[in-house]
């Protein structure tokens, strides 16, 4: 492995877009950015017509703290990108280590994705997932268009959280966070 880098710089990042060619391999790239463990969010939002739409996410990230903002991301040819793109609220729900199965089902296509799911109705009518680990509350603030993703900016007007383990992605697959005291590893001096 070499820490070299594998393409020349673009003389001008800001206005990199989708292009038919790269020097990048696609799929090693995806490998690459699997060794950055996320947190694995579920993003709702409502439809025009009220019907509840969300997916599995984990491209989430803070922003800024004052003003609160947050970002994430869709790929452009996503299902629901209509749906999030017309919506004046999205929600980010958080999820915790217990909630595998939902991150699954949220990350399939599926008519109803909601069946047998308890939420509430949040802001904008974004649905807040119950048990989730925290939920973030966004007015849809700006769009930006990063390549084959649309990044999606949101201000935070409601949140909340409790204390409950949180579930990780990394490596294409689902984990656990794991604090150093409580590592079955003997450190030696």
């Amino acid at each position: 492995m070499t820490d070299a880098p594998k393409h020349p710089i673009s003389p001008d990042p800001a206005n990199e877009l989708a292009r038919d060619h790269s020097p990048i391999d696609p799929r090693d790239f995806r490998n690459a950015l699997g060794t950055f463990a996320t947190g694995v969010t579920i993003i709702t939002a409502a439809a025009a017509d009220g019907k509840p739409h969300g997916l599995t996410c984990n491209s989430f990230a803070s922003v800024s703290l004052n003003p609160p903002l947050v970002l994430w991301s869709l790929g452009i040819f996503s299902q629901g990108m209509s749906v999030f793109q017309d919506a004046s609220h999205f929600a980010v729900n958080v999820l915790g280590a217990s909630q595998q199965a939902l991150a699954s089902k949220f990350a399939k296509s599926s008519e109803d994705k909601f069946a047998g799911v308890q939420w509430t109705p949040g802001l904008g009518n974004a649905p807040i997932l119950a048990d989730s680990v925290a939920n973030f509350q966004c007015r849809a603030a700006n769009r930006y268009y990063g390549g084959d993703h649309v990044i999606f900016l949101g201000a935070v007007e409601a949140y909340a959280y409790n204390r409950r383990e949180p579930l990780l992605f990394a490596h294409s697959s689902y984990g656990r966070f794991l604090a150093a005291d409580d590592t079955l590893l003997t450190r030696k001096p």
